[in-house]
């Protein structure tokens, strides 16, 4: 069934529920499939993140160029704020955007919601979002909760309820229901297994150190760029950071693998969209100008747009990218004490030419692999759903 059609034989109080509540449909054309429809759904619920993604980015950049790679451990600025101090402004402006990150899932949740079944999704989407959060899904859980969340509220408009009850069913009965099927279902559902798998995980990675270092590198990197923020991407990140707590001499080699692989997923978005600006919309061609500095930063997240919007093309990419930079970052030898920074900690960088290096590496094939699949003709256009023009080719 197209969640998007509604015909003459559906209940009529269903439907004018559905069409008070309804946002501008996304940019799909008229009897496209279902996969054309989800797409459009996934970039109109995307367009919203995008704001979130760009000012915790750039506040998050902006705090460790001002207070280092341990502004991370600088105690909340609740507990005192001193505005004389840069440290004071760098801890503050870390944790702004920290704080604009922890919104990201939930608001991509609500808005897929809201662009399948209208305002009632809203509520369930982002609850869904925000368990996807607690749960460790990441953003690809958002998407889940909002497409799930979107589903279940289409279905329910199309419940008839008594006469007597009628006005209650858009500001209580939708919500309420919604919200507790969306929400149990990514938490029992969703949530424990990825649980298992993030606990799993961990003990493979563990169990690889010892072996062939090129090779884990590679797989570290594919890690990075799997869900960027998700439970397999955290996997990869303590990893690393965990080996530096230990003293271990191979630990800060797996460190430099894990922020190359981490860093090269925005700055390939951006490279992408600036060689191939048509095969993007203006919203991501925007969010491409600023994924150069959240990508030299270290904030992985840029890239979750892109991916969101075109999963099955961006992601694959991504993991080939970050895989070559992980392995060439340990081949060449390269270190990192820190466990964060980017270009603001290459004082802390061994041998940060080879790491620059494998950087480079890592979002050329990536750039490469994403302009070459968007450049496969399916028909259609690239379109812009914020204004509603072609952008150009279709992916």
């Amino acid at each position: 069934m197209e969640l998007l059609t509604v015909t003459t034989n559906t209940d009529q109080d269903a439907e004018g529920d559905l069409a008070a509540s309804r946002s501008p449909q996304p940019p799909t054309a008229a009897g496209a499939g279902t996969a054309a429809k989800i797409r459009g759904w996934l970039t109109s619920g995307v367009s919203y993140v995008i704001p979130f993604v760009t000012a915790g980015g750039l506040l998050i950049a902006l705090g460790y160029a001002l207070g280092g790679h341990r502004i991370s451990e600088a105690p909340p600025v609740t507990e005192g704020f001193d505005a004389t101090t840069t440290s004071g402004w760098a801890a503050l402006l870390f944790q702004l955007g920290g704080l604009a990150f922890d919104f990201l899932v939930p608001v991509l949740g609500g808005f897929i919601a809201y662009a399948v079944a209208g305002r009632p999704a809203l509520v369930s989407g982002f609850v869904g979002g925000a368990v996807a959060v607690v749960t460790g899904a990441g953003y690809l859980g958002g998407l889940v909760a909002g497409l799930l969340a979107g589903a279940v509220v289409y279905q329910l408009t199309r419940w008839r309820p008594p006469r007597a009850v009628a006005g209650t069913k858009p500001v209580l009965v939708l919500p309420l229901v919604s919200t507790l099927i969306t929400g149990a279902l990514m938490w029992v559902v969703v949530g424990a297994p990825l649980a298992a798998a993030t606990s799993g995980l961990t003990s493979w990675l563990n169990s690889l150190s010892g072996g062939n270092a090129i090779a884990l590198g590679a797989i570290v990197g594919l890690m990075m760029a799997v869900d960027m923020g998700g439970p397999v991407n955290k996997a990869a990140y303590a990893f690393g950071v965990a080996g530096l707590t230990t003293g271990s001499e191979t630990a800060p080699v797996i460190m430099a693998a894990v922020m190359a692989a981490g860093m090269t997923p925005p700055l390939a978005m951006a490279l992408a969209s600036t060689l191939r600006p048509r095969l993007f919309t203006g919203i991501e061609r925007d969010n491409g100008r600023a994924a150069w500095l959240l990508g030299a930063s270290f904030v992985t997240e840029g890239a979750i747009p892109f991916a969101a919007s075109d999963p099955l093309r961006v992601i694959p990419s991504l993991m080939a990218g970050s895989s070559v930079a992980g392995a060439l970052s340990i081949a060449v030898g390269s270190s990192l004490l820190a466990p964060h920074g980017g270009v603001f900690v290459i004082g802390l960088i061994g041998g940060p030419v080879g790491h620059l290096l494998a950087v480079i590496a890592g979002t050329a094939v990536s750039a490469a692999l994403v302009i070459a699949l968007k450049s496969v003709r399916r028909g259609g256009a690239v379109e812009d759903a914020s204004a509603g023009v072609t952008a150009g080719p279709a992916p």
